[in-house]
Order: structure tokens, then C-alpha cells, then sequence
């Protein structure tokens, strides 16, 4: 089945597992909290001013999709171990794989636009192209907002063909959950349609964002050599700031490559359903939704400024 691997009559029973459940739980809290945060900074300083910033735009949009994202993966979770032998592609589990498909398939596009946005305007090549784009690219990130909500949208439709289509085939023909002929079927479909439909649909946006972050990455190393070269050493404040910034992105491009991964790890079935292992993939699959709004928080400086205030406020002090 699209979305998390699941199989019949499986169940949580090791007790490893149990604190792997409760630490996702805990990591989704989190993740909920931190985008939460910054959708509704930035969503509130957009109402207010009427307008934001192209980068920023992006930043609620990524935001939005995570924090929608972290409920739908608790609410799946928690299904899961109240009703252990569900039938995967039973009418609650397709609704909630609707909505994981579509948010996940759009965070991994707001994800990539966000680091193309960031290549072409802070990187410092030289080429016509590359200076074209910087003067064009804000007034695309409307395009990229749409083509994000479409091409997930499309995606998810063909994920929830496939899901309804196995789900009918055992209805039309009176099969049991458990019957031989009917796994078969749901197996040949996860093997040759929903895994390589997973695969488009991820590495699309992944390649694009590794493309952008190496480029970028690349281009902050040359002009951090520079510094060096004609300033005294790190403590130059703009050294410190090309240190700050390649760390922000080299962090943001692990996660994202960690996310990824195990993404693709448990699409293959590679760790046993509900199992130890499957439960680690999950936790790092979103260990990197929550780490990474804590790091534009502290990257970022309008958020790290309305955190400020934030805490400025509840302290009682002006």
C-alpha cells in the first residue's frame, strides 16, 4: 500500500518497538509544533502587511504541508495500533493514505523549490542564465506553489486508483483479507505499480533539490575561501556567516536525503511491517520534520526575531 507498508495481522508487541511508536508520537508533537510556529508567524505577518517575502512565501507554504503531514502520520499511527490486523486498503486507511500521499509528495516540492530559490539567489555564479533567473525567479514562486499542488495532486489520484482498484478486486470476488489469490495480486500491484510510481514521484523533487544544494553548497565554499583569504581568520563576521549559512544548508541537505531514503527503504519492504526496524525507518523518516523548523528558527531571522518577541512577552519585559 502506498504510504506506510503495512500487512494483515501484524502488531506491536515488542517493547522496543512500543518506545519507537512513542517517540515518533513525540517526534510528530514536535514537528506539529515547529511548523505550526512558523506557519503562523509568517502566515500572520502576510495578513497583516498584506504582502511577504518570495522566500517567505515558500517557508508557509513547506510549513503548512509538514504540520498538516505530522497529523495525518499520528492519526495513521495511532489507527494502526488500536486495530493491528486492519485490512491495509480497508476505506479509513485509503482516506488517511489520500492525504499522506498529497502532503508528502507536496513537502518533498516545497522542500526543492525552497532550495532552488536559495541556489539562485545566494549563490554567486557569474553565468547569463544564472543572472536571468536571479531577476525572474520571485515572480515564478506562484507557478512553483501550483505546480507543487498539481503534480501532487496528480500523483495521489493514480496512488488512490490503484489502492481502490485492489480494495474492489476483494469485494467483487467475495476474497477474505488473508486469501492467497487476493495477496498475490496486492502483491504484483505494489511491486510493479505503487513502488516505481513511489520513485517518480520522490526522486523528481529530490534530484532537483540535490542539484540545487550542491551548487549552492559549492558556490558558499569558494566564497568562504575568499574571505579567508583577505580577512584575518573565523572570527571576520562575514566568515561566521558563511560558516552559519553552509551549516544551515548541509543540515537542511541531510535531512532531506535521510528523509528520503528511508522513505524509499520502507516503500521497499525491506524492513518487516509494524517490526523494530520498521519503526526506526519511521522515526528518522520524520525525525527530519522535526529538527528541521527548530534549525530555520534559529537560521532564519525574521523567525528567530519573532521568537524574541515571543519570549520577550512572556517574560513580561518590553
Amino acid at each position: 500500500m502506498n504510504g506506510d507498508h503495512m500487512v494483515l495481522g501484524s502488531s506491536v508487541t515488542d517493547e522496543k518497538a512500543i518506545i519507537l511508536v512513542i517517540i515518533l508520537l513525540l517526534l510528530c508533537l514536535v514537528a506539529i509544533a515547529g511548523n505550526g510556529f512558523i506557519t503562523a508567524a509568517l502566515g500572520v505577518e502576510w495578513v497583516l502587511q498584506g504582502t511577504l517575502l518570495p522566500c517567505d512565501k515558500l517557508l508557509v507554504s513547506l510549513g503548512a504541508s509538514r504540520f498538516c503531514l505530522q497529523w495525518v502520520v499520528m492519526g495513521k499511527t495511532i489507527y494502526v495500533l488500536l486495530y493491528p490486523t486492519a485490512f491495509p486498503y480497508n476505506p479509513v486507511l485509503q482516506f488517511l493514505a489520500f492525504q499522506w500521499d498529497f502532503l508528502n509528495a507536496a513537502t518533498l516540492w516545497f522542500s526543492s523549490w525552497l532550495s532552488v530559490f536559495y541556489c539562485v539567489k545566494i549563490a554567486t555564479f557569474t553565468h547569463p542564465v544564472f543572472l536571468w533567473l536571479k531577476h525572474k525567479l520571485s515572480e515564478w514562486v506562484p507557478w512553483m506553489f501550483f505546480s507543487s499542488v498539481g503534480l501532487s495532486s496528480f500523483t495521489t489520484i493514480l496512488f488512490f486508483i490503484g489502492n481502490h482498484r485492489i480494495y474492489q478486486n476483494y469485494l467483487r470476488n467475495h476474497l477474505q483479507p488473508w486469501n492467497v489469490t487476493g495477496n498475490s495480486i496486492r502483491s504484483y500491484c505494489e511491486k510493479f505499480y505503487f513502488f516505481p510510481l513511489k520513485m517518480i514521484t520522490w526522486t523528481m523533487p529530490t534530484a532537483v533539490f540535490f542539484i540545487c544544494m550542491i551548487l549552492l553548497i559549492t558556490s558558499l565554499g569558494r566564497h568562504m575561501e575568499k574571505a579567508l583569504l583577505t580577512t584575518s581568520g573565523f572570527r571576520e563576521p562575514s566568515v561566521q556567516a558563511h560558516v552559519k549559512a553552509l551549516l544551515a544548508l548541509l543540515s537542511f541537505a541531510m535531512l532531506f536525503i535521510s528523509y528520503f531514503l528511508s522513505l524509499v527503504l520502507s516503500a521497499a519492504g525491506i524492513f518487516p511491517p509494524l517490526d523494530f526496524k520498521f519503526w526506526v525507518a519511521e522515526s528518522v523518516i520524520y525525525l527530519c520534520a522535526a529538527v528541521h523548523p527548530i534549525i530555520l528558527l534559529f537560521s532564519n531571522r525574521r523567525l528567530r526575531a519573532v521568537l524574541e518577541r515571543c519570549r520577550s512577552s512572556r517574560c513580561g519585559t518590553p
